[in-house]
């Protein structure tokens, strides 16, 4: 791999936002695609930067190196920042739905996108042994402290799917995993193939308006984040062997001091492939 020259790409990258926030779309465009000359790995996200412009191919996912990067750098902060910064409540909610549904306690969970252990931690009363996933070393390392996993593993969550041949957890869940995924059928395929039957996978996606969608499954937001329509997710589910359980409707964080729609989806794996 040959090596990035680190000067010119920051030179580039800076240009690039600079012609984004003066509102010239078509020099950003064009900037960032030199961006991901110099760094074809995409480690500040370029890709994802053109396509909430508007423009070029929707790529499947973030690109692996961007989100890594992102979480590496965030993750002293990550909690401040979500929690108290940006209201992010998803993992308390997720509690509220599985209590007031009545579903639980679980023997073995998946935490996928574990982050620093915030869902880890909320449910750890609820199940008997949790094995969390990240993609970023950092954030495993502040999961780890906590002692709340019976297992960690630095790992991306659809490579991890497909290759884990660990027993079956009776429990997944991906709280903000879906704004960095595009496609959906590798996630769903491989949380079903690590599930025991009658098994629940639990979710946070975020949304735009029908409108925003334009008839297409998913988008990338204005924030650089994916977004899915709800259509898409039922489909989905149901083409993998899920039964929909709920589909509520969440603010899913504050955003420059707006709410950022989304789902809080349960469903529960119906059939083995």
């Amino acid at each position: 791999m040959k090596k990035i020259d680190e000067e010119a790409l920051a030179e580039a990258y800076n240009r690039a936002l600079a012609l984004e926030k003066g509102g010239d779309i078509d020099a950003a465009v064009k900037a960032y695609e030199q961006v991901l000359e110099l760094d074809p790995e995409d480690h500040g996200g370029a890709a994802v930067r053109i396509a909430a412009m508007g423009r070029g191919e929707t790529p499947p996912k973030a690109p692996d190196a961007y989100v890594e990067t992102l979480f590496d750098q965030h993750a002293e902060s990550f909690e401040d920042i979500l929690v108290e910064q940006l209201g992010y409540a998803v993992p308390v909610i997720v509690r509220q739905r599985l209590q007031e549904l009545k579903l639980g306690p679980f023997k073995r969970m998946l935490d996928l996108g574990c982050g620093t252990g915030l869902t880890g931690g909320t449910l750890r009363d609820m199940v008997d042994d949790i094995t969390g996933i990240d993609i970023s070393e950092n954030m495993v390392e502040i999961a780890h402290e906590k002692d709340l996993y019976e297992t960690l593993y630095v790992a991306e969550v659809e490579d991890f799917l497909e290759d884990n041949d660990d027993e079956p957890f009776d429990l997944v869940t991906a709280t903000d995993v879906l704004p960095y995924l595009g496609a959906l059928e590798p996630l769903f395929f491989g949380a079903a193939e690590n599930m025991a039957p009658g098994g629940l996978f639990v979710f946070s996606s975020e949304t735009l308006s029908p409108e925003a969608f334009a008839g297409r499954s998913y988008i990338v937001g204005p924030h650089q984040r994916f977004a899915h329509s709800e259509t898409y997710i039922r489909e989905r589910l149901t083409a993998t062997g899920f039964e929909l359980l709920e589909i509520s409707d969440i603010n899913v964080r504050m955003q420059d001091g707006n709410p950022t729609p989304g789902h809080l989806v349960i469903a529960k794996l119906t059939t083995t492939s």
